[in-house]
């Protein structure tokens, strides 16, 4: 039975995609990809038809997939990064739910890992934060009410903002509701890819850093005390080492 595979591309780096989906991108009969949000790369030598998504419509792209599968051919729609995370495949899979074709979704390194990793940054640790807030700042796309950026950052907790970039201004006026001013920040634009960027600083010199840097979208924001791990020491650590404690695996 034909089956459209949505398929994480990871953040950039064409080797940061996982081993499955680089064995259903090879043997796909049609591929939709991200436009430029995905590695061009990453399609090298594919014996795919391949099409772009950037300019089509939500409609445009089912009927590709239906075509596809009406022929019992394999599709995978190349999402970027982490399918988890703005990814728009859930409206994708109602309409293939409604024409009653199989999917499964393949995960992907998210850019926000990527991110940390390139920072070289754990986001948890221990004593300073043990939460990590995923978000993004309001903008044509409403945010519950619950969720405004200036509410999470109450909990002081490590946030990591997405699509925000371009509202740089508004993002630190948000953030500055909930922490200190003197808070570490980081911006990583395209992360993992050849003209990675990365600037830090602190949350009062946020926007002035990133306007500094000429950084105006395709960036992540990260946010909190936990940043201080990747820019000198914390001296906190975890009972997971520890030599007085004991677990199930250490007497």
């Amino acid at each position: 039975m034909p089956k459209v595979y949505f398929v994480g591309a990871g953040p950039g780096d064409p080797e940061l995609i996982t081993l499955k989906g680089r064995r259903l991108l090879d043997n796909a009969d049609l591929v939709i990809y991200a436009g430029s949000l995905v590695n061009r790369a990453l399609l090298d030598g594919i014996k795919a038809r391949v099409f772009d998504s950037s300019s089509m419509t939500l409609d445009e792209i089912t009927n590709l997939m239906k075509k596809a599968a009406d022929e019992d051919k394999t599709v995978v729609r190349l999402h970027t990064g982490d399918t988890a995370f703005y990814s728009a495949i859930s409206e994708q899979i109602e309409k293939l739910k409604e024409l009653n074709i199989q999917y499964e979704v393949i995960p992907g390194v998210s850019s926000a890992m990527a991110g940390a990793a390139v920072l070289g940054q754990e986001l948890t640790i221990p004593e300073i934060s043990q939460t990590v807030i995923f978000t993004r700042m309001e903008g044509r796309t409403p945010m519950p009410s619950s969720e405004k950026l200036g509410d999470l950052a109450k909990h002081r907790a490590t946030m990591v903002i997405f699509l925000s970039v371009g509202m740089i201004d508004r993002v630190q006026e948000e953030l500055l509701r909930g922490y200190p001013e003197d808070t570490p920040t980081a911006v990583v634009e395209k992360a993992t890819w050849d003209e990675q960027k990365i600037v830090r600083g602190k949350l009062k010199e946020l926007a002035e850093m990133v306007k500094n840097a000429n950084i105006k979208k395709t960036a992540l924001i990260y946010v909190g005390e936990s940043l201080k791990a990747s820019q000198g020491y914390t001296h906190k650590k975890s009972k997971l080492y520890d030599k007085d404690f004991k677990h199930g695996y250490r007497k």
